[in-house]
């Protein structure tokens, strides 16, 4: 980002592309068993940024969000479409398991200091990625897998089914989850989607404009 400070809409626009992005890669991994690492990378990472500076250096830069804030774009611009169905379910998915998430105070903390103790390997990131999101798919599956209120994931079966697949899916919706607590914690709550919709779509566009076409 340049020296400009950030709205606050465009803050929350932020954070909420991050669950935006989210939403893109599990329904990539889930149907593909794919993944783009330079935003894969960046959306784990940012489960270990306990004291950002900033919304954007959550990301490692706004340029690690590239991909959530095309996709938010696509989906406030035309959530009805077929091929944003999947998308929308998953972000307002996420949005809600962070507030039973947030409910539950003892469940967050648990969250917080194993994600701190698994931090250290973070650092390596690049080498180890599978051993991260085993790391963090353990951390969600003893904790947020417990509550009532489960994020069901589509796709193939063959994809679902593998391992590695699953681990790095249930990384990537405690990242989700983080996103979207970060959303909260910038203002960001679901009814403001319907009023600000027009304002958000054009702030996500703004920041788009010179990351390049993802």
């Amino acid at each position: 980002m340049n020296d400009r400070t950030l709205t606050a809409l465009e803050q929350q626009t932020i954070a909420l592309a991050g669950v935006a992005q989210v939403a893109r890669l599990v329904d990539q991994v889930s149907r593909t068993g794919s993944y783009p690492m330079e935003f894969l990378e960046p959306t784990i990472h940012s489960l270990f940024e306990f004291d950002a500076s900033s919304v954007d250096s959550v990301f490692g830069g706004l340029a690690g969000v590239k991909l959530g804030l095309h996709n938010l774009s696509n989906l406030l611009a035309s959530r009805q479409s077929q091929e944003n169905r999947e998308m929308v379910r998953y972000v307002f998915s996420i949005l809600y398991l962070e507030r039973k998430f947030a409910a539950d105070p003892q469940m967050m903390s648990v969250v917080h200091s194993r994600l701190e103790h698994a931090s250290f390997r973070a650092e390596h990131f690049a080498n180890h990625v599978q051993e991260i999101c085993h790391s963090v798919s353990g951390i969600y599956q003893d904790t947020l897998s417990n509550l009532k209120f489960r994020i069901k994931v589509s796709g193939s079966a063959q994809h679902l089914q593998d391992k590695e697949n699953a681990d790095i899916i249930r990384a990537l919706l405690l990242a989700g989850i983080r996103s979207a607590y970060l959303w909260r914690q910038l203002g960001g709550r679901r009814w403001k989607l319907v009023l600000q919709r027009k304002a958000m779509l054009e702030a996500s566009q703004q920041l788009s404009r010179g990351l390049g076409v993802v």
